[in-house]
């Protein structure tokens, strides 16, 4: 017997919308589903942005239907936030901006995030890693029924970026949320997802990683050569990542998902 799908979070058909007379999407579907990582991705100014916009409510669209969870709620992790380094802002401060989060909820929500001991560092003093897990923290802290993610690992290098996204996957278990990843880095991000929606003003193409990475479009799009590029290896070693990939020597990282021996994917 078949299990059933996982809740239907955001459902999105046919979107259709133009300004300026230039048409920016073109019968666009996207669903989003609890228990699920969807990634869509796109060169630069493919209308991703545009497309989460209107499956969220905040844009209209010129035609399609969008279909939500009643009292839907999301959570958004930005690129990156700018803080203005003379700006008193903790950590800890950052975390209960929200009003509904609690001194508690912040704290354990760091913990998932293993950055729990950058509570009372300065906001401006954090690194590119150590940044983007406060903000998955923060984002987990308002026990969303939907975490969007944009651009996630931005100013985190590539063997942090491999810990960040075992790191989303882990939350998508935990949490039971759906999360919604947003990029034009296809490497890495390919590997930590359950569904891929390829866009370029239009679905070019969408399924599992392994279907869309070989479909003749998203070759058409991105080249032929990059499914080579995105081929899953996993390689065991004896060291550990910190927060932003830099090699340490075991048990000495903070906020590492595997430890020793561990598999990444690339």
């Amino acid at each position: 017997m078949t299990a059933p799908l996982p809740e239907v979070l955001i459902e999105a058909k046919g979107i259709c919308l133009a300004k300026s007379g230039k048409e920016i999407l073109r019968n666009a579907d996207i669903t989003l589903r609890r228990n699920e990582i969807v990634t869509l991705i796109g060169p630069n100014g493919a209308g991703k942005s545009t497309l989460l916009e209107i499956a969220i409510g905040l844009q209209k669209a010129d035609s399609g239907t969008v279909r939500t969870k009643k009292d839907l709620s999301v959570a958004y992790v930005p690129q990156k936030l700018a803080v203005d380094p003379i700006m008193p802002l903790t950590v800890k401060r950052l975390m209960q901006l929200t009003k509904k989060v609690s001194q508690k909820d912040a704290v354990e929500a760091l913990q998932k995030t293993k950055a729990d001991h950058l509570l009372d560092e300065m906001v401006s003093d954090l690194s590119g890693g150590e940044m983007q897990r406060v903000l998955l923290a923060r984002a987990i802290s308002q026990k969303a029924d939907l975490l969007v993610l944009d651009e996630p690992a931005q100013g985190v290098d590539y063997a942090g970026q491999a810990d960040f996204y075992a790191l989303i996957e882990k939350v998508r278990d935990e949490e039971k949320c759906g999360i919604l990843l947003i990029s034009h880095d296809i490497h890495i991000v390919m590997s930590a997802t359950d569904h891929v929606v390829c866009l370029n003003g239009h679905i070019c193409c969408a399924g599992k990683p392994e279907a869309v990475s070989s479909d003749p479009a998203y070759k058409a799009l991105f080249g032929a050569n990059m499914p080579n590029n995105l081929a899953i290896y996993n390689h065991h070693h004896d060291h550990e990542h910190d927060l932003d990939g830099t090699i340490v020597a075991p048990g000495e990282s903070k906020g590492h998902e595997h430890g020793p021996n561990c598999n990444h994917s690339h």
